[in-house]
């Protein structure tokens, strides 16, 4: 018998309770403290990046404008310097974000396409084990589905609370005049970076007695260039022998640097709150910065995904990897540039483990739990990543198994670069490595067979 929706997702809910097992002080302080008391659950805080460039950050060589911030929790915490995303449209990348799952898998592969009900995010795995979650922000919805006549809604996913956009198309507005507060469309004024930010700030200074997970996709610096006038003047001495062009390269500039701001109050909101020692902060980026018309040419200009070959809705490098960084206080070991590959799919799993979870196997998760290597304690995992972009007229595959790339386009041949070597994938190397082809092809075959049914 078909259940309605209301009794799927209490019975979803039941199954995570069971499936969740507590681990008590396993990996955060040995035996003499877990006898003493239980281990304290990390706050989380994800903050998310919208077409944010590799080469955009101070920590990864950007010396045109500065990001303190960002560079300040790098240097506190790990850069993960191989940090990819696993797809280079919004929908997708933030599907596979939100449930661990590669768009194959998870029902999401390309922009209107909407996140189905049955799955499960980050805040859903993470409410049974006692969080408290908001999402302020971007939530790319697509369309409705499965005889639905609505979106699927952040707050049905197990956000407690939600403030921000939910149509893709509101995301190109930098200064909203209506903005989402939980189901409610309210009248607004302001920059949407900073409005966001203020919403999780007063989340976090009221939630403080309970372990919370904020979720900030900011949308710095998706797609229009626009950026606060006084944050704009900021730049425009450094590009103003550009002429027309450096007026959008200083408004470009200006958004990277306010969501730069913006992390840093954050930052400063949990230390004001005595809970910076006890959070795990994730940063990242959707995917690749983009060369299309909405961004005036200014990620081309600057060479936002320097020093890589491609951008948003291409799968090289400039496509798929993306600025990233871990910091944990006292957990992970600050200082370090991680060489370890890190898939966005991973956030889900290692959020799960460092609060004392467990994943539930019926979620099929791709990720992997990253928390042992962060922490020194384990390798890096011996992995593959897949992506595909068929879709808006692209036909594009690519697989990576360390240190070789398979690129596959309907543009030409399959090209295979070795991507430690040669990240910007200049030289290929298919005719000297044939059976690396090969394989890396199978697999890709293989995993698109594994497609999850619509």
């Amino acid at each position: 018998m078909r259940q309605g929706r209301g009794g799927v997702r209490a019975m979803r809910r039941l199954g995570r309770l069971a499936a969740v097992v507590f681990l008590g002080c396993v990996g955060l302080g040995g035996d003499r403290n877990c006898r003493a008391q239980a281990p304290r659950r990390p706050n989380i805080v994800l903050i998310l990046g919208d077409d944010l460039g590799y080469g955009d950050v101070g920590f990864h060589g950007r010396t045109e404008w500065a990001t303190p911030r960002l560079d300040a929790l790098a240097k506190q915490g790990r850069v993960l310097d191989r940090c990819y995303t696993a797809a280079v449209v919004c929908a997708p990348s933030r599907a596979a974000l939100m449930t661990g799952k590669t768009p194959v898998h998870s029902g999401v592969r390309r922009n209107d396409e909407d996140l189905p009900p049955e799955e499960t995010t980050i805040a859903e795995a993470l409410k049974p084990l006692g969080y408290h979650t908001g999402i302020f922000g971007k939530w790319h919805h697509g369309r409705p589905r499965g005889g639905r006549t609505t979106y699927v809604h952040p707050m049905d996913h197990g956000f407690d609370e939600f403030f921000g956009y939910t149509d893709a198309r509101d995301a190109w507005e930098k200064f909203p005049k209506k903005i989402w507060s939980g189901r409610q469309e309210i009248p607004i004024a302001g920059y949407f970076d900073d409005l966001v930010t203020d919403k999780a700030v007063e989340f976090i200074g009221r939630s403080a007695g309970a372990p919370f997970f904020v979720y900030l996709p900011l949308i710095g610096s998706h797609f229009n260039v626009a950026a606060p006038a006084e944050e704009v003047a900021l730049h425009q001495s450094t590009f103003a022998s550009h002429g027309e062009m450096g007026k959008i390269e200083a408004s470009y500039a200006a958004m990277v640097t306010r969501l730069d701001r913006c992390v840093g109050r954050v930052v400063d909101s949990l230390k004001s709150a005595g809970l910076i020692d006890h959070t795990l902060i994730v940063f990242a980026s959707d995917h690749g910065a983009t060369f299309e018309s909405g961004n005036q040419g200014a990620s081309a200009a600057l060479d936002s995904n320097h020093p890589f070959r491609g951008q948003k809705r291409t799968l090289w490098e400039g496509g798929v990897r993306v600025p990233g960084l871990v910091s944990w206080p006292g957990v992970i070991a600050p200082g370090a540039v991680g060489r370890e590959i890190v898939s966005l799919t991973d956030m889900l799993p290692t959020f799960v483990a460092a609060a004392g979870g467990s994943v539930d196997p019926a979620w099929k998760v791709d990720g992997l739990n990253l928390l042992p290597v962060w922490r020194g304690q384990a390798p890096a995992p011996d992995r593959t990543l897949f992506w595909e972009w068929r879709s808006e007229g692209s036909n594009q595959l690519a697989a990576l198994h360390d240190p070789f790339k398979l690129v596959i386009t309907s543009e030409g041949k399959p090209e295979l670069f070795d991507v430690v070597r040669d990240p910007a994938e200049r030289r290929d190397l298919s005719a000297q490595y044939p059976r690396r082809v090969q394989e890396l092809r199978a697999g890709l075959m293989g995993w698109l067979k594994s497609e999850a049914p619509r």
